[in-house]
Order: structure tokens, then sequence, then C-alpha cells
């Protein structure tokens, strides 16, 4: 992420975290396809995550219209709610990265998938990825 946006910071911050969202969403879906043999509770939770990511990333777009309306007039309080929204959204794809964790170490059926545990270790990375952008954001405090 670059950081001379200036102004338009806020809106970065929110178009990094929409996308990120997004594909951890999506992430869900090729862990379950991928898995076709993965044990019931496994894909009853990524089920729930999808829910989950896929509502973050309708959250932030909707951070994303009120900035773009705000026509570059952020207030305080609008700039603390993205912040807020970014902290979220980096706590939720910290637990993610557990749970992608948890499912390559504790499931039988990845367990003998040697690309199921590379993918996974792929999405694992994306979503640290995403993490280190968020860090960074919340320390700059935009």
């Amino acid at each position: 992420m670059q950081f001379y946006y200036g102004s338009q910071m806020p809106l970065r911050v929110l178009d990094e975290a929409e996308f990120w969202k997004q594909q951890e969403a999506e992430h869900t879906v090729v862990m379950r396809e991928l898995v076709t043999n993965l044990e019931q509770e496994y894909v009853d939770a990524l089920n729930r995550w999808e829910s989950e990511l896929d509502a973050s990333h309708q959250h932030v777009k909707r951070f994303m219209e009120s900035v773009i309306r705000s026509k570059n007039n952020i207030t305080a309080t609008l700039q603390q709610q993205v912040l807020e929204l970014v902290s979220f959204c980096l706590q939720e794809s910290e637990a993610f990265i557990q749970f992608c964790r948890q499912v390559k170490d504790d499931s039988s059926a990845v367990s003998g998938n040697q690309t199921a545990k590379v993918v996974i270790d792929h999405i694992i990375d994306e979503s640290e990825y995403f993490i280190g952008i968020a860090q960074t954001i919340l320390y700059e405090k935009i």
C-alpha cells in the first residue's frame, strides 16, 4: 500500500479492507471446493466464516460510500469510525488465520492432501498481508 494518497487515505484504507474481506470470503469457498471430503464441522464453520466475511465486506462498502459522499470533508468522527472498522477487520483476519491453521493441523482430510496444505498456507499468507497493511494504518492513524 502506498502512503502518498493524502486526503484520499481513508478511501484507500477502505479500498484495501474491502478487497481483502472479499478475498477471505472467497477463500472459504476455495477450501470447501478443494477438500471435497472435508469434515462437516469444518464445512459448517467455513459457511459461517463466509457469511461473516461477506457481512464485513458489505460494511466496508457502506463506509466507502460515506467517505465518497463526504467529498473529502472527513469528520473526526468518520475518521475514528474508519479506524475502528479497520481494527475490527484486522482482528477478524487474525481469527480467520487461526481457524485456517486449525483446519490445516486438525483435519484428516487436509492431512492427506498436500495441495490443500499449500493452498491453505497461501490463504494464511494473504490474510497476513492484509494484517500488515491494517497494522500500518492503525499505527499511522490515517
